[in-house]
């Protein structure tokens, strides 16, 4: 499948290329201030930042996050499965861990969309479990329509208060769009 059809399945674009890449550069702008002398670090031998990714979502903004982060970081990844039939939510099961621990040291767990909360608490808690120095959340884009759990998001690319299915950018649906530059919504059609 080209680009141009998949392009011809989007009903919008809601964020740019070009939005996408200010914001990731305001973030990491924001995160490496943040983590900087003085700031929010807490790991007591001074080890640099541990950014975890939430694959596969958050891939691409995490690639491009880190690159518009000065200083020193690390990164991991962690892959989670929350929806059963590509728009239901369902119960949050590990597919991949962590390859390193995390116990002592300064974590930003960064994701693509935060919807109704119940992912990035089931990684919270299992992070927290860990006893990590800090823990601290990024999001690409905070659905807050769709919020079940409460969660505190330290770092937030958009908002997004209406009720679309949004994919590109690394988001998809059925696995496909996420290899497109913007964010969109997808055309009702075409979820099932």
């Amino acid at each position: 499948m080209n680009e141009e059809v998949l392009e011809n399945r989007i009903l919008k674009v809601l964020f740019s290329k070009e939005a996408i890449r200010v914001r990731a550069k305001d973030l990491g702008q924001r995160i490496s201030h943040d983590y900087g002398a003085g700031g929010l670090a807490r790991d007591v031998h001074g080890r640099p930042l541990v950014l975890i990714c939430v694959l596969r979502g958050a891939l691409l903004f995490m690639a491009d996050l880190v690159r518009q982060i000065p200083t020193e970081v690390e990164y991991d990844f962690i892959c989670v499965a929350s929806y059963q039939n590509g728009t239901s939510p369902g119960a949050v099961r590990l597919i991949k861990d962590l390859e390193r621990p995390i116990q002592g040291r300064d974590v930003l767990i960064v994701e693509d969309i935060i919807d109704t909360g119940h992912t990035i608490d089931y990684l919270k808690r299992g992070f927290l479990a860990r006893k990590p120095a800090s823990i601290r959340i990024c999001t690409l884009v905070d659905k807050v329509v769709r919020r079940k759990m409460p969660i505190d998001i330290d770092y937030t690319g958009f908002v997004l208060k209406q009720d679309e299915f949004i994919v590109g950018y690394g988001m998809d649906y059925g696995e496909l769009y996420r290899n497109l530059p913007y964010i969109g919504v997808l055309k009702p059609e075409y979820i099932q």
